[in-house]
């Protein structure tokens, strides 16, 4: 047998059999879908689990942030445990360890249980999520089989926050909210089978050594980046804990690229953020993850709070964006991006999407859902199928096998450090718009609070607008012309 007839039977990365890879995408999506449902699937959950546990209004956030500064800070160190000792382990200990934290969350006896449960599903996540896009990566190098594959994938990863508010509504509604930790085992299982079953173990960088210095530096500069915005969102700006943090994690940040550049084995090699068309995909998934958060958190306060929906029938009020982002994100990755190139699909799809939360600041507290939010709702889920799934996929075009597993990380990192950012720049805005519409006004009536609260709302979806519309501008003058490949990179070793 030829060496291309073997390399065309190998199930892992190197061009396995078609009904195999149609297999490994369909784990990959399930896998992927369980990373990104558990950054919303407890937020509605919250009240019932803090009417259980009894810990108090203060401490809630920390279900949150446990997870968040656990995935965030150690996303690098997990996509370099890939390349090192292969996607498959780190798929597969990634999968089982995320199952043991989701039981031992689920039986949680106390506060205290829960937060480290919480913390150990980032640690898990955070080796996970690395592996499934490399392994995507790798796995579908065929130019239109690729954008197939990532069409599907990137509108599973940016539909995965909506459908975690539908299932963490419907399980906390209907069974308990333990569910919203359980359901993870199940998902865990089915991914952790198929993948003994359909990958096989390949270490593409296994000569090199870990970067410690490197891995320690970045992953303490993204603790203290997340943790600075977050306290920023609980907390405010002038705190100096905020702005302690956030100086901390610029400086290591800094510090952690001008040690990349003279490290013997980098942790992250500067010529995967060289590439022009890949540090704009960088860029543009780092807007988004910002920009949606003022579509999903506050559309979803609308919605529940002063409309009256309950959190099923809110989870199912997003499913047309999401419909609409899938059906776009085929077409756009597999016809436009080849026809035209991310210079022209990118910077429209950010206009279309900040066109759609221009159009969502015309609500009232009357509004009826189906002329005044759904029309919106699909616009933006139209934009987004034509941003977020093409910026995967240049993303990690490309990069040499054996750095795979951090390029796929600093994607993560990218989506991870955007939403941090638009936590708490848009939660502040809001807080301060409502305030302002309070002064000189009776705060005690009802429908005051009310207007104050709508006014909140679209002053949220005003500014997310514009960094959906400063990204159309960064990413037209960031991509390069039509082409949309290029050679592969090389190494760059002093």
């Amino acid at each position: 047998m030829s060496t291309a007839s073997a390399a065309a039977l190998e199930p892992d990365g190197t061009g396995a059999p078609a009904p195999r890879r149609g297999r490994i995408l369909a784990m990959l999506g399930l896998a992927q879908l369980m990373a990104v449902l558990d950054t919303t699937i407890v937020n509605i959950a919250l009240p019932s689990a803090q009417a259980d546990l009894g810990f108090s209004d203060g401490s809630r956030q920390w279900i949150i942030t446990a997870y968040a500064l656990a995935f965030a800070a150690l996303l690098l160190l997990g996509g370099r445990l890939a390349d090192l000792f292969g996607r498959k382990p780190a798929l597969l200990v990634g999968a089982g360890g995320f199952a043991v934290a989701s039981a031992i969350g689920g039986v949680a006896p106390s506060f205290a249980v829960l937060v480290i449960a919480r913390a150990l599903q980032g640690i898990f996540a955070a080796l996970l999520a690395p592996a499934i896009l490399s392994l995507l990566n790798t796995t579908f190098t065929e130019p239109k089989e690729r954008a197939k594959a990532f069409g599907i994938f990137g509108a599973i990863g940016a539909s995965g926050t909506v459908l975690g508010l539908l299932v963490g509504g419907t399980l906390t509604q209907f069974l308990d909210w333990r569910w919203t930790m359980f359901i993870n085992v199940a998902f865990a299982a089915v991914v952790t089978l198929a993948g003994m079953r359909l990958l096989t173990h390949t270490r593409d960088k296994a000569g090199s050594r870990l970067d410690l210095p490197g891995t320690v530096t970045i992953s303490a500069g993204l603790f203290a980046l997340v943790y600075g915005f977050s306290n920023a969102e609980s907390h405010s700006w002038t705190s100096s804990l905020t702005w302690g943090f956030l100086a901390a994690g610029v400086v290591l940040i800094i510090g952690f690229a001008l040690w990349q550049s003279r490290a013997r084995d980098p942790l992250l090699p500067l010529s995967v953020l060289r590439d022009r068309d890949r540090a704009a995909s960088y860029t543009a998934l780092l807007l988004t993850g910002a920009g949606l958060f003022g579509v999903l958190l506050f559309l979803t306060y609308y919605l529940q709070i002063n409309r009256g929906f309950s959190p099923v029938t809110t989870g199912l009020a997003f499913l047309p964006m999401i419909l609409a982002m899938m059906v776009v994100a085929q077409v756009a990755t597999n016809k436009l991006l080849p026809a035209l190139g991310a210079k022209k699909v990118l910077p429209v799809g950010f206009l279309v999407s900040g066109a759609g939360l221009l159009w969502l600041t015309g609500i009232t507290l009357t509004s009826s859902y189906w002329a005044y939010v759904l029309p919106p709702l699909v616009v933006i889920g139209v934009g987004l199928g034509a941003i977020i799934p093409p910026a995967m996929s240049l993303a990690t075009q490309n990069v040499p096998a054996e750095d795979a597993g951090v390029a796929s990380a600093t994607v993560n990192v990218m989506q991870q450090v955007g939403g941090s950012i638009g936590t708490a720049l848009l939660n502040t805005l809001a807080a301060s718009a409502a305030a302002s519409y309070l002064i000189g006004k009776n705060a005690a009536d009802t429908a005051v609070q009310g207007e104050a609260a709508l006014h909140s709302y679209t002053t949220a979806f005003t500014w997310a607008s514009g960094l959906f519309f400063a990204g159309a501008l960064i990413t037209a003058l960031l991509y390069r012309g039509k082409a949309t490949t290029g050679p592969s990179l090389e190494r760059e070793h002093a």
